[in-house]
């Protein structure tokens, strides 16, 4: 089996858009899941790129993506590399795509001098926690991730000083 990582193409984004579903649905996330091939584009490929992405080709057909985006660490002084996601289909797994994929983004993240690498796995996905801490990962158990969103975030951005 022939495996090959490339950057993602804006004609990519249809594919891009199948496969987070696929996500999604393993994840129990379905109802999450917006993301269309437009809002890839334009953030992906856009004025101001947001994130980038990875696909994994399998004999010539998608077979899995990482999705990534800058960040930065204060206390390091040294920029860092977020893993949004990480997916191969379900019938390629346990062939070495997700290793293919996740060793390309550390690569890209020692290229741009990046001193970490990091992301997020559901308590629950025995699979990815043991496929990670396999590659040398350890879980940060003295830090909880927060979010805010949807009408939260409106109304908390609504509260900024100079705003209405």
């Amino acid at each position: 089996m022939t495996v090959t990582i490339r950057p993602c193409r804006p004609d990519d984004a249809e594919t891009l858009v199948i496969m987070i579903r696929e996500l999604a649905t393993y994840e129990h996330l379905e109802d999450f899941a917006r993301a269309a091939p437009e809002a890839l584009r334009s953030h992906l490929f856009g004025s101001r790129p947001f994130a980038e992405a990875l696909i994994a080709e399998s004999e010539g057909q998608p077979a899995g993506f990482a999705l990534f985006f800058g960040t930065y660490s204060t206390f390091r002084g040294q920029p860092g590399l977020y893993l949004e996601d990480i997916y191969v289909r379900e019938e390629l797994r346990g062939l070495g795509i997700g290793t293919a994929l996740l060793s390309a983004v550390a690569k890209v993240a020692l290229e741009r001098g990046c001193g970490r690498l990091e992301w997020s796995v559901l308590d629950w996905n025995k699979p990815a926690l043991d496929f990670y801490r396999g590659h040398g990962a350890r879980p940060l158990d003295d830090w909880t991730v927060y979010r805010i969103d949807d009408e939260a975030l409106t109304r908390l951005a609504k509260s900024a000083p100079g705003q209405s």
